[in-house]
Protein backbone atom coordinates (compact mmCIF):
# COMPACT_ATOMS: atom_id res chain seq x y z
CA UNK A 1 0.00 0.00 0.00
CA UNK A 2 1.39 3.20 -1.06
CA UNK A 3 1.50 5.26 2.11
CA UNK A 4 1.77 8.77 0.55
CA UNK A 5 -0.46 11.89 -0.34
CA UNK A 6 -2.46 9.89 -2.76
CA UNK A 7 -3.77 8.22 0.13
CA UNK A 8 -4.99 10.89 2.07
CA UNK A 9 -7.05 11.04 5.62
CA UNK A 10 -10.23 9.36 4.90
CA UNK A 11 -10.31 5.71 3.82
CA UNK A 12 -11.41 5.04 0.26
CA UNK A 13 -8.94 7.45 -1.20
CA UNK A 14 -6.42 5.64 -0.07
CA UNK A 15 -7.50 3.04 -2.97
CA UNK A 16 -5.49 2.52 -5.99
CA UNK A 17 -7.61 3.23 -9.06
CA UNK A 18 -7.89 0.44 -11.64
CA UNK A 19 -8.78 0.47 -15.25
CA UNK A 20 -11.97 -1.70 -15.50
CA UNK A 21 -10.98 -3.62 -18.83
CA UNK A 22 -11.71 -7.14 -18.70
CA UNK A 23 -9.51 -9.96 -20.20
CA UNK A 24 -10.13 -13.26 -21.26
CA UNK A 25 -8.67 -16.72 -22.40
CA UNK A 26 -10.72 -19.51 -24.76
CA UNK A 27 -12.41 -22.13 -21.86
CA UNK A 28 -10.12 -25.17 -22.42
CA UNK A 29 -12.55 -27.54 -21.51
CA UNK A 30 -14.79 -28.42 -17.92
CA UNK A 31 -11.64 -29.61 -16.35
CA UNK A 32 -9.63 -26.23 -16.83
CA UNK A 33 -8.73 -24.63 -14.14
CA UNK A 34 -11.45 -22.18 -12.62
CA UNK A 35 -13.39 -21.00 -9.58
CA UNK A 36 -12.07 -19.07 -6.73
CA UNK A 37 -8.34 -19.69 -5.44
CA UNK A 38 -6.31 -17.97 -2.70
CA UNK A 39 -2.92 -17.86 -0.66
CA UNK A 40 -0.77 -16.17 0.71
CA UNK A 41 2.39 -14.25 -0.14
CA UNK A 42 4.85 -14.18 3.01
CA UNK A 43 7.45 -11.31 3.17
CA UNK A 44 9.56 -11.26 6.23
CA UNK A 45 7.02 -11.30 9.58
CA UNK A 46 4.01 -9.75 7.14
CA UNK A 47 1.77 -12.13 5.09
CA UNK A 48 -0.24 -10.92 2.46
CA UNK A 49 -3.85 -12.47 1.64
CA UNK A 50 -4.15 -12.61 -2.25
CA UNK A 51 -7.24 -14.27 -4.31
CA UNK A 52 -7.81 -15.22 -7.83
CA UNK A 53 -11.48 -15.73 -9.21
CA UNK A 54 -11.14 -18.01 -12.67
CA UNK A 55 -15.17 -17.59 -13.57
CA UNK A 56 -16.92 -18.93 -16.98
CA UNK A 57 -18.41 -16.03 -18.84
CA UNK A 58 -21.96 -15.50 -20.65
CA UNK A 59 -19.63 -15.90 -23.72
CA UNK A 60 -18.14 -18.80 -22.92
CA UNK A 61 -15.01 -17.98 -22.45
CA UNK A 62 -13.08 -17.78 -18.90
CA UNK A 63 -12.41 -14.29 -17.35
CA UNK A 64 -9.86 -13.83 -14.29
CA UNK A 65 -10.08 -10.80 -11.58
CA UNK A 66 -7.61 -10.44 -8.51
CA UNK A 67 -7.89 -9.18 -4.75
CA UNK A 68 -6.02 -8.19 -2.63
CA UNK A 69 -8.29 -7.35 0.62
CA UNK A 70 -5.71 -5.64 2.95
CA UNK A 71 -4.93 -3.50 0.68
CA UNK A 72 -9.04 -2.67 -0.42
CA UNK A 73 -8.13 -3.60 -3.65
CA UNK A 74 -11.10 -5.54 -5.26
CA UNK A 75 -11.55 -6.42 -9.11
CA UNK A 76 -8.32 -6.10 -10.32
CA UNK A 77 -8.61 -7.37 -13.59
CA UNK A 78 -6.17 -9.88 -15.07
CA UNK A 79 -5.22 -11.69 -18.33
CA UNK A 80 -5.24 -15.28 -18.01
CA UNK A 81 -2.63 -16.16 -20.68
CA UNK A 82 -2.96 -20.21 -19.86
CA UNK A 83 -5.46 -22.35 -17.71
CA UNK A 84 -5.44 -26.08 -18.47
CA UNK A 85 -6.29 -28.90 -15.95
CA UNK A 86 -2.90 -28.72 -14.36
CA UNK A 87 -1.32 -25.53 -14.83
CA UNK A 88 -2.25 -21.53 -14.77
CA UNK A 89 -0.13 -18.50 -15.96
CA UNK A 90 -1.59 -15.38 -14.85
CA UNK A 91 -0.47 -11.93 -15.91
CA UNK A 92 -1.97 -8.57 -13.72
CA UNK A 93 -1.09 -5.62 -15.69
CA UNK A 94 -2.95 -3.18 -13.57
CA UNK A 95 0.09 -3.72 -10.85
CA UNK A 96 2.93 -5.13 -13.41
CA UNK A 97 2.60 -8.28 -11.96
CA UNK A 98 2.72 -12.31 -12.79
CA UNK A 99 1.78 -15.55 -11.42
CA UNK A 100 2.52 -18.87 -12.61
CA UNK A 101 1.35 -21.85 -10.91
CA UNK A 102 1.20 -25.78 -11.55
CA UNK A 103 -1.61 -27.92 -9.60
CA UNK A 104 0.40 -30.19 -7.71
CA UNK A 105 -3.49 -32.00 -6.88
CA UNK A 106 -7.24 -30.83 -6.84
CA UNK A 107 -6.43 -29.16 -3.33
CA UNK A 108 -2.88 -26.85 -3.93
CA UNK A 109 -1.78 -24.88 -6.83
CA UNK A 110 2.31 -24.20 -6.19
CA UNK A 111 3.67 -21.70 -8.10
CA UNK A 112 5.37 -18.09 -7.85
CA UNK A 113 4.11 -14.19 -7.60
CA UNK A 114 6.77 -11.94 -9.85
CA UNK A 115 6.63 -8.07 -9.38
CA UNK A 116 9.26 -5.59 -9.47
CA UNK A 117 12.53 -8.00 -9.97
CA UNK A 118 10.76 -9.99 -7.39
CA UNK A 119 9.73 -13.38 -6.88
CA UNK A 120 7.82 -14.76 -4.03
CA UNK A 121 6.28 -18.27 -3.47
CA UNK A 122 2.41 -18.43 -3.33
CA UNK A 123 0.65 -21.42 -3.45
CA UNK A 124 -2.69 -21.53 -4.13
CA UNK A 125 -6.09 -23.24 -2.23
CA UNK A 126 -9.52 -23.20 -3.13
CA UNK A 127 -12.31 -21.25 -1.94
CA UNK A 128 -12.50 -17.65 -1.11
CA UNK A 129 -10.13 -15.98 1.43
CA UNK A 130 -10.76 -16.70 4.81
CA UNK A 131 -11.59 -13.49 7.73
CA UNK A 132 -12.73 -13.53 11.06
CA UNK A 133 -14.96 -10.65 11.59
CA UNK A 134 -16.94 -11.64 15.00
CA UNK A 135 -18.81 -8.48 15.45
CA UNK A 136 -20.36 -8.47 11.88
CA UNK A 137 -23.91 -8.88 12.27
CA UNK A 138 -26.01 -11.97 11.34
CA UNK A 139 -29.61 -12.40 10.08
CA UNK A 140 -31.81 -13.04 11.95
CA UNK A 141 -31.64 -9.27 13.63
CA UNK A 142 -33.57 -9.03 16.88
CA UNK A 143 -34.85 -5.48 15.47
CA UNK A 144 -36.46 -4.25 12.27
CA UNK A 145 -34.94 -2.42 9.46
CA UNK A 146 -36.81 -1.11 6.64
CA UNK A 147 -34.86 -0.29 2.98
CA UNK A 148 -35.62 3.53 2.10
CA UNK A 149 -34.66 6.28 -0.18
CA UNK A 150 -34.18 9.54 0.17
CA UNK A 151 -32.97 12.37 -2.33
CA UNK A 152 -30.81 15.23 -2.77
CA UNK A 153 -32.75 16.57 -5.86
CA UNK A 154 -30.41 19.86 -6.04
CA UNK A 155 -28.15 17.52 -7.21
CA UNK A 156 -29.84 14.67 -9.03
CA UNK A 157 -28.80 11.86 -6.05
CA UNK A 158 -31.40 9.30 -4.67
CA UNK A 159 -29.59 8.04 -1.81
CA UNK A 160 -30.63 4.54 -0.96
CA UNK A 161 -30.64 3.16 2.68
CA UNK A 162 -31.40 0.87 5.50
CA UNK A 163 -33.50 2.42 8.32
CA UNK A 164 -32.99 0.48 11.83
CA UNK A 165 -35.22 0.24 14.61
CA UNK A 166 -34.48 -0.09 17.83
CA UNK A 167 -35.32 -3.56 19.94
CA UNK A 168 -39.21 -3.67 21.05
CA UNK A 169 -39.55 -0.09 19.15
CA UNK A 170 -43.29 -0.65 18.98
CA UNK A 171 -43.28 -0.63 23.07
CA UNK A 172 -41.50 3.41 22.83
CA UNK A 173 -43.83 6.37 23.41
CA UNK A 174 -44.51 8.03 20.09
CA UNK A 175 -41.44 10.44 19.23
CA UNK A 176 -39.12 9.46 22.06
CA UNK A 177 -36.77 7.16 19.90
CA UNK A 178 -33.63 9.29 19.03
CA UNK A 179 -32.15 8.55 15.88
CA UNK A 180 -28.96 9.13 13.97
CA UNK A 181 -27.77 9.47 10.58
CA UNK A 182 -24.47 7.71 9.71
CA UNK A 183 -22.12 9.80 7.42
CA UNK A 184 -19.24 7.55 5.88
CA UNK A 185 -15.44 9.10 5.21
CA UNK A 186 -15.14 10.53 2.06
CA UNK A 187 -14.78 8.56 -1.57
CA UNK A 188 -17.48 6.20 -2.33
CA UNK A 189 -18.40 3.84 0.64
CA UNK A 190 -21.99 1.83 0.78
CA UNK A 191 -23.81 1.88 3.89
CA UNK A 192 -22.14 -0.57 6.29
CA UNK A 193 -18.92 1.93 5.14
CA UNK A 194 -17.81 -1.45 4.77
CA UNK A 195 -13.67 -1.65 3.86
CA UNK A 196 -10.98 -4.18 4.45
CA UNK A 197 -13.97 -6.68 5.16
CA UNK A 198 -15.13 -4.95 8.33
CA UNK A 199 -18.57 -3.64 8.71
CA UNK A 200 -18.28 -0.79 10.78
CA UNK A 201 -21.85 1.30 10.79
CA UNK A 202 -23.12 -2.04 10.72
CA UNK A 203 -22.04 -3.13 13.69
CA UNK A 204 -22.62 0.15 15.16
CA UNK A 205 -26.09 0.22 13.67
CA UNK A 206 -26.69 -3.34 15.62
CA UNK A 207 -25.50 -2.08 18.85
CA UNK A 208 -27.31 1.38 19.25
CA UNK A 209 -30.41 -1.10 18.41
CA UNK A 210 -30.43 -3.03 20.87
CA UNK A 211 -30.05 0.14 22.77
CA UNK A 212 -33.19 1.75 22.15
CA UNK A 213 -31.31 4.00 19.47
CA UNK A 214 -32.49 3.89 15.95
CA UNK A 215 -30.18 4.64 13.27
CA UNK A 216 -30.43 5.35 9.35
CA UNK A 217 -27.29 4.57 7.24
CA UNK A 218 -26.86 4.62 3.59
CA UNK A 219 -24.83 3.93 0.37
CA UNK A 220 -23.03 7.18 -0.87
CA UNK A 221 -23.93 8.19 -4.06
CA UNK A 222 -22.89 6.34 -6.71
CA UNK A 223 -22.48 3.49 -4.55
CA UNK A 224 -24.58 0.48 -4.25
CA UNK A 225 -28.08 1.26 -4.83
CA UNK A 226 -27.97 4.85 -4.78
CA UNK A 227 -28.04 7.00 -8.22
CA UNK A 228 -25.95 10.33 -9.03
CA UNK A 229 -21.77 10.22 -9.89
CA UNK A 230 -18.80 10.32 -7.62
CA UNK A 231 -17.24 12.83 -10.15
CA UNK A 232 -16.40 15.84 -8.95
CA UNK A 233 -17.95 15.88 -5.69
CA UNK A 234 -16.52 17.09 -2.66
CA UNK A 235 -17.04 17.29 1.09
CA UNK A 236 -19.86 20.02 0.62
CA UNK A 237 -21.47 17.51 -1.90
CA UNK A 238 -21.34 14.95 0.42
CA UNK A 239 -22.66 17.26 3.11
CA UNK A 240 -25.88 18.22 1.14
CA UNK A 241 -26.42 14.16 0.93
CA UNK A 242 -26.10 13.92 4.89
CA UNK A 243 -28.78 17.26 5.04
CA UNK A 244 -30.89 15.09 2.49
CA UNK A 245 -30.97 12.54 5.40
CA UNK A 246 -32.16 14.31 8.41
CA UNK A 247 -34.64 16.43 6.69
CA UNK A 248 -35.90 12.69 5.15
CA UNK A 249 -36.33 11.81 8.99
CA UNK A 250 -37.94 14.68 10.45
CA UNK A 251 -40.33 14.14 7.61
CA UNK A 252 -41.04 10.98 9.22
CA UNK A 253 -42.19 12.42 12.31
CA UNK A 254 -41.62 8.91 14.57
CA UNK A 255 -38.79 9.99 16.13
CA UNK A 256 -37.32 12.31 19.13
CA UNK A 257 -34.09 14.02 19.44
CA UNK A 258 -32.17 13.73 15.62
CA UNK A 259 -28.65 13.28 15.60
CA UNK A 260 -25.87 12.48 13.32
CA UNK A 261 -22.33 10.26 13.77
CA UNK A 262 -19.92 10.52 11.08
CA UNK A 263 -16.18 8.52 10.79
CA UNK A 264 -14.01 10.44 9.04
CA UNK A 265 -14.91 12.76 6.69
CA UNK A 266 -18.31 12.12 8.28
CA UNK A 267 -16.82 13.03 11.19
CA UNK A 268 -15.62 16.72 10.05
CA UNK A 269 -19.56 16.91 7.87
CA UNK A 270 -21.35 16.45 11.37
CA UNK A 271 -19.18 19.23 12.78
CA UNK A 272 -20.66 21.40 10.07
CA UNK A 273 -24.16 20.13 9.97
CA UNK A 274 -24.16 20.78 13.78
CA UNK A 275 -22.55 24.23 13.32
CA UNK A 276 -25.77 24.75 10.69
CA UNK A 277 -28.25 23.96 13.76
CA UNK A 278 -29.69 21.28 11.82
CA UNK A 279 -29.52 18.61 14.39
CA UNK A 280 -29.89 17.82 18.30
CA UNK A 281 -26.56 16.26 19.01
CA UNK A 282 -23.64 14.74 16.93
CA UNK A 283 -21.04 12.10 17.43
CA UNK A 284 -17.96 12.68 15.35
CA UNK A 285 -15.39 9.79 15.13
CA UNK A 286 -11.80 10.78 14.16
CA UNK A 287 -13.25 13.99 12.27
CA UNK A 288 -10.60 16.26 11.29
CA UNK A 289 -10.85 19.40 12.95
CA UNK A 290 -7.55 21.27 11.39
CA UNK A 291 -7.36 22.60 8.52
CA UNK A 292 -7.28 20.61 5.58
CA UNK A 293 -3.61 21.09 4.31
CA UNK A 294 -2.79 20.38 8.38
CA UNK A 295 -4.20 17.37 8.63
CA UNK A 296 -2.94 16.16 5.06
CA UNK A 297 0.74 16.87 5.49
CA UNK A 298 0.35 15.50 9.27
CA UNK A 299 -0.83 11.77 8.11
CA UNK A 300 1.93 11.97 5.52
CA UNK A 301 4.75 13.17 7.56
CA UNK A 302 3.71 10.72 10.47
CA UNK A 303 3.26 7.42 7.94
CA UNK A 304 6.67 8.31 6.65
CA UNK A 305 8.21 7.55 10.09
CA UNK A 306 5.82 4.70 10.97
CA UNK A 307 7.32 2.89 8.79
CA UNK A 308 11.03 3.80 9.74
CA UNK A 309 12.24 7.18 7.86
CA UNK A 310 14.06 9.02 9.91
CA UNK A 311 12.81 12.27 11.44
CA UNK A 312 14.60 14.97 9.35
CA UNK A 313 13.59 13.33 5.71
CA UNK A 314 9.91 12.89 6.58
CA UNK A 315 10.13 16.37 7.73
CA UNK A 316 11.47 17.47 4.42
CA UNK A 317 8.37 16.06 2.53
CA UNK A 318 6.33 17.48 4.48
CA UNK A 319 7.70 20.79 4.34
CA UNK A 320 7.91 19.68 0.12
CA UNK A 321 4.20 18.75 0.38
CA UNK A 322 3.08 22.03 2.31
CA UNK A 323 4.33 24.19 -0.30
CA UNK A 324 2.84 21.93 -3.76
CA UNK A 325 -0.61 22.22 -1.48
CA UNK A 326 0.13 26.00 -1.22
CA UNK A 327 0.24 26.20 -4.69
CA UNK A 328 -2.69 24.21 -5.34
CA UNK A 329 -4.38 26.55 -3.39
CA UNK A 330 -3.27 29.30 -5.15
CA UNK A 331 -4.68 28.04 -8.53
CA UNK A 332 -1.43 26.96 -10.18
CA UNK A 333 -1.60 24.39 -12.38
CA UNK A 334 1.63 21.58 -12.63
CA UNK A 335 1.80 20.48 -16.65
CA UNK A 336 5.17 18.59 -15.57
CA UNK A 337 5.91 17.56 -12.08
CA UNK A 338 9.27 16.06 -12.39
CA UNK A 339 10.69 19.43 -13.12
CA UNK A 340 8.42 21.02 -11.01
CA UNK A 341 9.60 19.20 -7.44
CA UNK A 342 13.13 19.89 -8.48
CA UNK A 343 12.73 23.45 -8.69
CA UNK A 344 10.79 23.64 -5.55
CA UNK A 345 13.39 21.04 -4.09
CA UNK A 346 16.15 23.69 -5.25
CA UNK A 347 14.53 26.76 -4.17
CA UNK A 348 13.74 25.99 -0.98
CA UNK A 349 16.61 24.01 -0.03
CA UNK A 350 15.27 20.37 0.52
CA UNK A 351 17.07 17.43 0.18
CA UNK A 352 14.65 14.21 -0.64
CA UNK A 353 15.65 11.16 -1.77
CA UNK A 354 14.27 10.11 -5.24
CA UNK A 355 10.94 7.68 -4.15
CA UNK A 356 9.88 10.39 -2.61
CA UNK A 357 10.96 13.64 -4.99
CA UNK A 358 8.79 10.68 -7.27
CA UNK A 359 5.65 10.99 -5.18
CA UNK A 360 5.82 14.27 -4.65
CA UNK A 361 5.87 15.14 -8.55
CA UNK A 362 2.92 12.44 -8.67
CA UNK A 363 1.29 14.66 -6.03
CA UNK A 364 1.96 17.26 -8.42
CA UNK A 365 -0.06 16.88 -11.05
CA UNK A 366 -2.89 15.09 -9.59
CA UNK A 367 -6.37 16.81 -9.79
CA UNK A 368 -9.37 16.71 -8.17
CA UNK A 369 -12.26 18.81 -6.86
CA UNK A 370 -11.95 16.83 -3.49
CA UNK A 371 -8.86 17.72 -2.44
CA UNK A 372 -8.97 21.31 -3.77
CA UNK A 373 -11.66 22.07 -1.72
CA UNK A 374 -10.62 19.99 1.13
CA UNK A 375 -7.26 21.97 1.62
CA UNK A 376 -8.21 25.36 2.39
CA UNK A 377 -11.04 24.10 4.71
CA UNK A 378 -10.69 24.94 8.23
CA UNK A 379 -13.50 22.87 10.85
CA UNK A 380 -12.91 25.02 13.43
CA UNK A 381 -14.44 28.17 12.25
CA UNK A 382 -17.86 25.38 11.99
CA UNK A 383 -17.21 24.27 15.48
CA UNK A 384 -16.74 27.48 17.20
CA UNK A 385 -20.51 27.62 16.08
CA UNK A 386 -21.72 24.35 17.40
CA UNK A 387 -24.16 24.60 20.22
CA UNK A 388 -25.53 21.10 20.25
CA UNK A 389 -24.28 18.49 22.06
CA UNK A 390 -21.04 16.76 20.44
CA UNK A 391 -19.39 13.72 21.06
CA UNK A 392 -15.42 14.01 19.67
CA UNK A 393 -13.75 10.99 19.71
CA UNK A 394 -10.31 9.88 18.37
CA UNK A 395 -7.73 6.50 19.14
CA UNK A 396 -4.20 7.26 20.09
CA UNK A 397 -2.84 5.28 16.86
CA UNK A 398 -4.71 7.19 14.18
CA UNK A 399 -2.44 7.86 11.91
CA UNK A 400 -4.83 9.64 9.45
CA UNK A 401 -6.66 11.83 11.69
CA UNK A 402 -3.98 12.91 14.27
CA UNK A 403 -5.47 12.51 17.53
CA UNK A 404 -3.65 15.47 19.67
CA UNK A 405 -3.31 17.70 16.65
CA UNK A 406 -7.15 17.37 16.35
CA UNK A 407 -8.95 16.75 19.35
CA UNK A 408 -6.89 19.70 20.71
CA UNK A 409 -8.53 22.16 17.99
CA UNK A 410 -12.46 20.54 19.33
CA UNK A 411 -11.48 21.23 23.11
CA UNK A 412 -10.44 25.05 22.25
CA UNK A 413 -13.05 25.97 19.78
CA UNK A 414 -16.33 24.02 21.61
CA UNK A 415 -18.38 26.99 23.59
CA UNK A 416 -18.91 24.34 26.22
CA UNK A 417 -22.07 22.76 26.46
CA UNK A 418 -22.30 20.48 29.47
CA UNK A 419 -23.21 17.70 27.28
CA UNK A 420 -20.06 17.92 25.70
CA UNK A 421 -17.31 15.03 25.71
CA UNK A 422 -14.09 14.79 23.86
CA UNK A 423 -12.36 12.16 24.55
CA UNK A 424 -9.24 9.90 23.17
CA UNK A 425 -8.86 6.15 23.56
CA UNK A 426 -5.40 4.31 24.23
CA UNK A 427 -4.21 2.13 21.25
CA UNK A 428 -7.37 2.49 18.72
CA UNK A 429 -6.36 3.08 14.99
CA UNK A 430 -8.37 5.59 12.72
CA UNK A 431 -10.80 2.29 12.53
CA UNK A 432 -11.03 2.48 16.17
CA UNK A 433 -9.79 -0.95 16.47
CA UNK A 434 -7.48 -2.15 19.10
CA UNK A 435 -3.85 -2.46 18.01
CA UNK A 436 0.02 -1.99 19.13
CA UNK A 437 1.59 0.98 17.27
CA UNK A 438 3.40 -1.11 14.86
CA UNK A 439 -0.27 -2.17 13.30
CA UNK A 440 -1.81 1.15 13.43
CA UNK A 441 -2.55 0.98 9.46
CA UNK A 442 -3.05 -2.93 9.37
CA UNK A 443 -6.91 -2.54 9.65
CA UNK A 444 -7.49 -5.82 7.29
CA UNK A 445 -5.39 -8.53 9.78
CA UNK A 446 -7.33 -7.14 13.06
CA UNK A 447 -10.48 -9.38 13.69
CA UNK A 448 -12.12 -6.74 16.02
CA UNK A 449 -13.81 -4.35 13.85
CA UNK A 450 -14.45 -1.73 16.27
CA UNK A 451 -13.84 -1.52 20.34
CA UNK A 452 -16.38 -2.42 22.76
CA UNK A 453 -15.69 0.35 24.81
CA UNK A 454 -16.36 2.55 22.18
CA UNK A 455 -19.80 1.12 21.26
CA UNK A 456 -20.70 1.02 24.81
CA UNK A 457 -20.03 4.74 25.16
CA UNK A 458 -21.45 6.21 22.43
CA UNK A 459 -24.54 4.76 23.04
CA UNK A 460 -24.65 5.62 26.77
CA UNK A 461 -23.60 9.32 25.57
CA UNK A 462 -26.63 9.35 22.95
CA UNK A 463 -28.99 8.23 25.43
CA UNK A 464 -27.82 10.98 28.30
CA UNK A 465 -27.85 13.88 25.34
CA UNK A 466 -31.05 15.60 27.45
Amino acid sequence: MNIFVIEHYCMKRFLLTLTAFLFYVALNGQSAISGSWWGSIVLGPQKLDVSFDIIVGDDGNLHGLMDVPEQGARGIPVRLEKVTPDSLEIDIPAIGARYAGVRTSEEMIEGSFKQNGMSLKLDLQPGKIKVDRPQTPKPPYPFFTEEVTFGNKAEGALLSGTLTYPLMHFRYPAGTIPVVLMVTGSGGQNRDEELFDHKPFAVIAYHLALNGIATLRYDDRGVGKSTGSQEGTTTLNNKADADAGVEYLRSLGKFGKIGVLGHSEGGTIAFMMAADRSVDFIVSMAGAAAKGIDVLVGQNVAALKFKGLPDAVADNYGNALRLVFNDRISGIKVEDGVRYVDRLCLDNDISLPAPLKENLSQVAVAGGEWITWFLSYDPSEAIRRIECPVFALNGSHDLQVISKDNLAVIRDCLPGNSSDLVKEYESLNHMFQHCPYQNALDYYSIDETISEEVLNDIAAWIKSVK
